[in-house]
């Protein structure tokens, strides 16, 4: 690592965090590790490691690339891909064990021109979301008909919450599943997960469930305030430079800000290109525990902070400190906790920490 630009990274709050979902929810059979957008920008099979640790028993990623990676150190766990995986590539998934996701009748009926022998494949239902999914009843019949008439696998049944904080919409997305569905019978099915994180704390699980998915709350940032879920994330940077600004000057690109006074303004080896957004001026980072805003534009690989005659070349700053402090830039951005995390890019290294010891990406 050259630059003292990096992420820590705390696998055993990881850990924590999924021991402690499941036990506050432990009446699932199924509980599967969301890893998708590489851990939701945490990287590293130690992570995955950790979840599986922790105690999922499933996996679930976005694309076939996802599972393949996951699959070069670990053969045995159960890997569900969410997203849509060309026909083509079908006979990879059968190879390595991946289950895919059956979004529409006309996907399966595009897989089951190749004479599919051996495929495990879940379900998904559109309950409201409309992003994918088996939209009504009629579709559903056919395509579960097809499934089950074929060498194909149904292995589950699934669904989205996509206001997990607000019961009479969940409430409103079981009842269209369980309309969709309603002409099978829920014990002819091995796994049904409808919920992720929080729609699994905020709402009362049915009888038919078995599974849920264990997303963002991994990382200790369920929208459901909870000390206990620790935080796992936390980006590092350092001063590298103090100018000492007289009134009237300017500052970074395009001149825009303009030194009021004389300021003091430290330089931090990170920008954009690592994750780190313009709309980012005007936020605080911390410096030596201490709350300093961002100021002027920021550039690709810098950014500028306003400081006070204690900030010195070399001290650290905490440019993502912990679950308040995402939480705040979050806000601040006009966005969600996901995005701030997983906007953080490879060039970033990630430093694993777990048992006081560390380990370098």
């Amino acid at each position: 690592m050259y630059r003292n630009t990096y992420v820590n990274i705390n696998l055993d709050n990881i850990e924590h965090n999924v021991r402690k979902f499941i036990k506050d929810n432990d009446k699932y059979k199924y509980y599967f590790g969301v890893v998708k957008a590489d851990s939701y920008g945490h990287y590293d099979n130690e992570v995955v490691n950790s979840i599986i640790e922790g105690g999922c028993n499933y996996l679930a990623v976005s694309s076939l690339d996802e599972a393949i990676a996951i699959r070069k150190y670990n053969k045995e766990i159960p890997i569900l891909c969410l997203g849509i995986i060309d026909e083509k590539y079908i006979d990879i998934c059968i190879e390595n064990n991946i289950t895919i996701t059956i979004s529409s009748l006309y996907y399966l009926q595009s897989i089951l021109k190749n004479n599919v022998k051996g495929l495990k494949v879940h379900i998904k239902i559109n309950s409201g979301m409309n992003r994918l999914g088996i939209n009504n009843k009629d579709e559903f019949n056919t395509t579960y008909t097809l499934i089950k008439n074929s060498d194909i696998y149904l292995e589950g049944l699934f669904t989205h919450m996509y206001d997990a904080m607000n019961k009479n919409i969940v409430n409103k997305q079981y009842e269209k599943f369980e309309n969709i569905t309603s002409d099978i019978n829920y014990n002819d099915i091995e796994i049904i997960h409808l919920c992720a994180s929080d729609a699994t704390l905020q709402n009362e699980k049915r009888d038919y469930e078995n599974g849920c998915r264990l997303g963002i709350v991994m990382y200790g940032l369920t929208d459901t305030i909870d000390n206990a879920y620790l935080p796992t994330f936390n980006l590092k940077s350092e001063v590298i430079q103090i100018n000492n600004l007289k009134k009237g000057d300017v500052l970074g690109y395009g001149g825009k800000f303009v030194a009021d006074k004389d300021l003091n303004i430290a330089v931090i080896p990170i920008g954009y290109a690592d994750g780190i957004i313009r709309k980012n001026t005007g936020r605080y980072v911390y410096i030596n525990d201490k709350k300093y805003n961002i100021v002027g534009n920021i550039c690709m690989d810098m950014l500028f902070v306003l400081v006070d005659d204690t900030v010195k070349v070399g001290d650290m700053c905490d440019v993502i400190k912990d679950i308040d402090h995402i939480r705040y830039i979050a806000k601040y951005l006009d966005t969600i906790t996901y995005e701030v995390i997983c906007n953080i890019g490879k060039r970033v290294k990630r430093i694993y920490i777990k048992n006081n010891s560390t380990k370098f990406q």
